[in-house]
């Protein structure tokens, strides 16, 4: 009865598109040309990929630092490692370098040596004054030197933050306005303002200046996404046409293909600004996807057409077998395809649920537009001449298909002795793992501002902030001297942790105001004692100016206190590790029924945000296989035969994991999700072929042997077809920059094509060695589904 209904509906809908063909057409161009109209609302992502959900306990001490001390990621910084800096004509040129930033209304503040004061005793007032470094232009050697010798030799508030006493390496601070941080207006300065003056300033003077700091940094790397997605998809359409062409020898066929996925691009962007998402690295992904995923359809349909006149030459007859036929085939297997991209949405992650929904629902689109246009187009077009059918005869893809049938035929032992060995040597390798919770692993290495990023951390020990917010549950608990002390107990572990910079805080001001009290001897340097600091805090209170300075470490309560550290781009272990030890550290130096401390920053959150995602992925790809396994139990009624189906597609995984393990490429954002993509588009050949190995046996009277080979002959051609074109668009994204992208590409590719072999070599091995067990007709009962139509003859079309 459901075989009856699911074979009437789909002889009802081919009669339905081929009847109302210019209708059809006409709203098609509508629903296009009304997505075009939402491109408009695209908009490109200006923060960090935030893995958390909002509610996630990491998320809202974050946001609880920033509701107290604001934006953490504003700070550029600029760096020279070049002596000839110190000259009269660049040294001028240096400081008039942030004369010109501090002009600019996005900038904040500039701490360099052109703005640079220092703390000096006013004995007759008792008060602390700030005097500047240097009074204006300098015109002699003699005095770059000076002021260079009263930097680095005199001025230790400043080191960490300006210069690397060591290296002789001195730098720019540039916060930008906290307002702007996270909006399009830190793009348009970075690139019309920021990039050209600091052009200006390396062509004047012959140095090369070093940029870095968050805001910098996710400009440029958001700058990249947006230019590879044109890159994307030209490639894609390149690879897929190219081959699709090599396949079918048919321009027309070629071209009807790239109309469709055109029009799949288009709906692609469409959806993002219709929901009004973010493009981000994942999102951006997603045209180029819906072509290397789109052109299988296109193969199906095609190769399906030209099979059917070749057989009895009437083209109407051709196009409705065409939807009638494959149609269900095809939706089942784009329906397997969705469902691995749909499990994303249950990761409550922002950037990966918003990635499972805009896949998810272009691969059902790209389905619909290829079943509508292709055959009503052929419609229109004369009948396939044989120039055009010559490629279902081709003697390399029948000694492809000899060759698979010979192995299943003659070699299963061999078969099942080399998948035991890959997934035993895949378990050994899955062990070598790691996870990385690194916000620049996947950044474009080979991009001039990545190199800065490796300067910076070689120099100032680390560019990505860690911020540890301590609340003394009084009001100016901060300034206390047992307070002050407690932190500096702290700041002493943070220095010993060789992956952290020297930390910045009230203390050092309180220090710095010491060495003024002490007529700056820099050997004074250090927290007041009990004794002195009366004094010294008396002058600190009068002083003008010091609120400010005070307001980047302290609230405006005198409440609660920060101290900032940068960290080294480590491994998520490493930097586990280090929080595990900081946090003991702190919990006795600062204890917890005294203090509320929180460690947070962005580096920590996308450590938590990768751990979290890994968790959450685990699940999805668990849900993926349980939501396909009901969907296989649905069609075929047999758990026996769903256990079969897994093993070819599960073994793939396991290997792709094992070799990651073996070639240190790590889990992480990106690399966890070829798993879920992977199975749901491998399982498509699975459904093929048991779907055609099931039709044979009714056919040949449970004949099993004759059965598998037959259909391992019918679906052979266009599971090779398909795999091939998926391997090498997949492969498109190997030339991107970012890693994590490069990563999915390749590990994607390769867990296809594995697939492919299992699909076709060890699922028949298995089918025949376990052919007592499973092949019969109280295992495989008559599907609820009915994949593949039989051959009947069919009511033809009107025309």
């Amino acid at each position: 009865m459901t075989d009856w209904i699911t074979r009437t509906f789909w002889q009802y809908t081919a009669r339905l598109i081929l009847r109302n063909r210019i209708f059809i057409l006409l709203v098609l161009a509508g629903v296009t040309v009304f997505m075009a109209t939402q491109w408009k609302h695209m908009r490109f992502t200006f923060t960090e990929a935030n893995l958390l959900p909002d509610d996630h306990p990491v998320n809202v001490s974050y946001n609880e630092f920033l509701d107290v001390f604001g934006e953490e990621g504003n700070l550029i910084v600029i760096a020279v490692k070049d002596s000839t800096l110190f000259t009269p004509d660049n040294f001028n040129a240096w400081n008039k370098l942030s004369k010109q930033l501090q002009a600019k209304p996005e900038v904040s503040l500039v701490v360099s040596t052109d703005n640079l004061k220092k703390l000096v005793k006013n004995t007759e007032k008792q008060e602390f004054e700030l005097q500047p470094l240097s009074e204006g232009k300098v015109a002699t050697q003699a005095e770059v030197d000076s002021i260079k010798n009263e930097l680095f030799e005199r001025l230790p508030f400043y080191e960490s933050l300006l210069f690397n006493k060591e290296s002789g390496t001195i730098r720019t601070a540039v916060y930008l306005d906290k307002e702007i941080v996270n909006t399009a207006v830190r793009k348009d300065f970075i690139f019309n303002d920021f990039i050209p003056v600091i052009e200006d300033f390396e062509k004047q003077t012959g140095i090369d200046l070093r940029v870095s700091g968050m805001p910098y940094i996710r400009t440029l790397n958001a700058q990249n996404i947006i230019d590879e997605i044109g890159t994307f998809i030209a490639a894609a359409l390149l690879v897929t046409s190219l081959i699709f062409f090599f396949f079918f020898r048919s321009f027309r066929a070629t071209l009807i293909s790239m109309i469709v996925v055109m029009i799949g691009v288009m709906w692609a962007f469409g959806t993002l600004g219709l929901l009004k998402y973010e493009i981000t690295v994942l999102t951006a992904l997603i045209p180029p996807l819906i072509i290397v995923i789109g052109i299988p359809n296109c193969i199906f349909l095609i190769n399906k057409y030209q099979q059917e006149f070749n057989k009895h030459g009437n083209q109407a007859k051709s196009l409705q077998r065409v939807i009638s036929k494959v149609g269900n085939a095809t939706l089942m297997t784009n329906m397997t395809t969705a469902a691995g991209f749909a499990t994303f949405i249950i990761t409550n992650s922002k950037l990966l649920t918003e990635f499972g929904i805009v896949a998810s629902l272009n691969i059902i689109f790209i389905f619909i537009l290829s079943l509508l246009i292709i055959p009503i187009i052929y419609s229109y077009m004369s009948i396939p001449k044989t120039k055009h059918l010559k490629h279902l005869n081709k003697r390399w893809i029948s000694g492809f298909v000899g060759w698979m049938e010979n192995t299943v035929r003659n070699h299963r032992i061999a078969v099942f002795i080399v998948s035991l060995f890959a997934l035993i040597a895949s378990i050994i390798g899955i062990y070598q793992i790691r996870i990385s919770g690194s916000l620049i692993e996947d950044m474009p290495q080979g991009a001039a501002f990545f190199d800065d990023i490796r300067f910076f951390e070689e120099e100032f020990d680390g560019i990505m902030p860690v911020e540890i917010m301590i609340d003394t549950r009084r009001r100016n608990g901060v300034m206390k001297p047992s307070t002050l002390k407690r932190m500096d107990d702290v700041e002493e572990v943070i220095r010993e942790t060789p992956e952290l910079s020297d930390p910045i805080s009230v203390t050092n001001l309180v220090k710095y105001s010491k060495q003024a009290f002490y007529n700056g001897n820099p050997a004074y340097y250090q927290l007041p004692n009990s004794q002195e600091n009366t004094f010294i805090l008396s002058y600190a209170k009068k002083s003008e100016g010091n609120a400010n300075l005070l307001s980047s470490f302290v609230d405006s309560t005198g409440q609660i206190a920060r101290i900032t550290t940068f960290m080294k781009d480590i491994g998520t272990d490493k930097m586990e590790e280090i929080e595990a030890d900081l946090d003991k550290k702190i919990r006795k130096a600062l204890p917890e029924d005294r203090y509320d401390v929180t460690v947070t920053g962005k580096a920590l959150v996308f450590m938590k945000g990768t751990k979290y995602l890994v968790k959450n992925l685990v699940m999805s790809l668990s849900l993926a296989i349980v939501l396909i396994s009901l969907f296989m139990a649905y069609m075929f009624r047999s758990f026996k035969m769903i256990i079969v189906s897994l093993v070819p597609n599960l073994l793939p995984l396991i290997i792709t994991a094992g070799v990651m393990g073996y070639l240190g490429i790590p889990i992480k954002p990106s690399t966890i999700l070829v798993f879920s993509i992977a199975f749901g588009i491998s399982v498509d050949d699975t459904i093929h072929f048991l779907a055609k190995y099931r039709q044979e046996l009714a056919a040949n009277h449970w004949h099993i042997r004759k059965s598998v080979y037959n259909a391992l002959r019918e679906t052979g051609v266009s599971m090779f077809y398909t795999s091939i074109v998926l391997f090498f668009g997949f492969s498109v994204f190997m030339i991107s920059n970012f890693g994590g992208t490069k990563a999915l590409g390749g590990l994607v590719s390769m867990t296809l094509l594995f697939a492919m072999l299992a699909n076709l070599i060890l699922l028949p091995s298995l089918l025949l060695a376990l052919e007592r067990n499973i092949a019969n007709k109280k295992v495989l009962k008559k599907p609820y589904i009915d994949v593949l139509a039989e051959d009947e003859e069919e009511e033809q079309p009107e025309k």
